[in-house]
């Protein structure tokens, strides 16, 4: 049976209309996971020794020992953001003979294999090959070894159990720091009480059951949870929540896309992941003081123009990218109607454009570093309204990946493609290497006058580009719509 579900999820990957996307996105992140892999390998085989540097007079093995408490908890904390349970549609299987038992064992079995898993085995294999070279007794090391397994395992169920509730995050956060704070003002030695605990699943080998039976508790314990579950009742039932309404009628001021910047600022405002990119954006403001007043860089680095289109252009990213996957729970029905298309991509630049004055109006407090920092930032304010609004709109056109609003709004990849690593080309990458290469061959003050130029003339032209931009839209409507209605892409 578990064949059987491997092969679905094959098919149902080969025959998606995202297929090409996928693909490109899954070998990108499977560059990015190797790569994670090969650094964390090469510091559990360099931690050994690490640590008798540091510790010389201490067994490495039980100065490790003192971290793992704060390693369970931060990859609980981490993993709570990052790490979701791994689903396949099982309503078309709950009418077929087949048993609800190997369903849940399936999507429990499968989400063992999760690269957050690996992570860790990447360090602790090195690790305890390197323990066994140094002449550790190799039965304690394999037993110690199996333990992290179980303890990663449980760390995995865990989560899924843990997940659904902000309480426990809370909770996990501010037992980290009271942790951290009575070891730092040597309060409690958090880390030695810590280490004798852990410390003996190397010394004696037998108590490795106890990881065993705390794997296997949770996975039973997750189990008769999603076991529970399966059912097509269950799928029926709809929550009701309670609308809270605001008076938008201010919008109407301007005119046909009135209706279309309504629909934006509810659904920004009445849903989690779109109401965290608002959060985010403003927060990013503050990005600039991890560069600025770095006297490394130089007054006039390339990296303040690519802190400036970030700052001033971070909802232009966050939220733009994702044009017009914002709305696929409904856009079927949109373009059935007799809505003017290009009204409706006029009201997303203009809440952009919006954006982009009140990020730039927020950055002008740069200017205490320099005349230079608000020169960079006015210029890349312009270059975002006149150039990477229309591309940012442009590159909407190959979403065709649906997203649930109501799911997380943080660690959520729902809609992301290999179109949104392509965009950051022409929208950041671009701009820099233009303002590298002629303040190089000229001067500073051309380079950022020529971005600002660039910016104008894209913003006088914005009516004809966007009716290219429009034109690309229709042609590939229905692709859109087919994508948007697939459940799992």
């Amino acid at each position: 049976m578990f064949k059987h579900f491997v092969s679905l999820q094959w098919k149902s990957f080969f025959r998606s209309s995202n297929l090409g996307k996928s693909i490109a996105l899954k070998i990108i992140m499977g560059f990015f996971a190797v790569y994670m892999m090969v650094s964390f390998a090469g510091l559990g085989a360099a931690l050994f020794f690490i640590l008798k540097k540091l510790y010389p007079d201490v067994d490495p093995m039980l100065t490790l020992s003192g971290y793992m408490l704060y390693w369970v908890l931060i990859e609980l904390f981490v993993r709570y953001f990052m790490q979701k349970l791994p689903v396949m549609d099982v309503r078309p299987m709950l009418i077929n003979p087949i048993k609800k038992s190997s369903i849940t064992h399936y999507i429990l079995a499968k989400s063992g294999f999760s690269g957050y898993n690996f992570m860790a085995l990447f360090m602790a294999v090195p690790f305890s090959i390197v323990l066994l070279a140094q002449g550790y007794p190799p039965l304690n090391v394999l037993v110690w070894l199996f333990a992290i397994c179980c303890i990663v395992l449980t760390i995995n169920y865990t989560n899924f159990i843990i997940n659904k509730s902000d309480k426990v995050l809370i909770v996990l956060g501010t037992v980290i720091l009271v942790l951290y704070a009575l070891e730092n003002f040597g309060v409690l030695p958090v880390k030695e009480f810590a280490g004798k605990v852990f410390y003996t699943l190397y010394e004696n080998p037998i108590l490795a059951l106890i990881p065993l039976g705390l794997a296997l508790g949770t996975y039973f314990v997750n189990y008769n949870f999603l076991r529970k579950k399966l059912y097509l009742d269950a799928s029926l039932k709809k929550k009701t929540k309670k609308a809270v309404t605001s008076d938008l009628s201010w919008t109407k001021r301007f005119g046909d896309i009135a209706p279309f910047l309504q629909l934006d600022l509810k659904l920004i405002w009445r849903n989690k992941r779109t109401k965290m990119q608002v959060f985010i954006s403003l927060a990013m403001i503050l990005y600039g003081l991890i560069f600025y007043g770095m006297d490394a860089y130089g007054e006039t680095s390339t990296i303040y123009l690519f802190v400036g289109i970030f700052m001033t252009g971070i909802f232009l990213s966050n939220f733009g990218q994702f044009i017009p996957a914002w709305d696929s729970e409904y856009y079927g029905m949109m373009m059935s109607q007799n809505i003017p298309l290009r009204k409706y991509l006029e009201s997303k630049a203009g809440l952009i454009y919006v954006s982009v004055v009140v990020m730039f109006l927020l950055s002008i407090p740069y200017v205490y570093f320099g005349w230079e920092a608000l020169a960079i930032n006015f210029s890349s304010a312009l270059y975002n309204l006149g150039v990477n609004v229309p591309v940012i709109l442009y590159f909407g056109s190959f979403n065709k990946k649906r997203i649930d609003l109501t799911k997380s709004a943080i660690g959520n990849t729902q809609g992301i493609s290999a179109t949104q690593f392509l965009v950051m080309l022409p929208i950041m990458v671009i701009p820099c290497l233009f303002y590298f290469g002629l303040k190089m061959l000229v001067s500073f003050e051309v380079a950022i006058s020529v971005l600002a130029i660039m910016g104008i003339i894209g913003f006088a032209f914005r009516k004809p580009l966007l009716d290219k931009v429009t034109e690309a839209y229709r042609k590939k409507k229905y692709g859109m719509i087919a994508g948007f209605k697939e459940q799992n892409s």
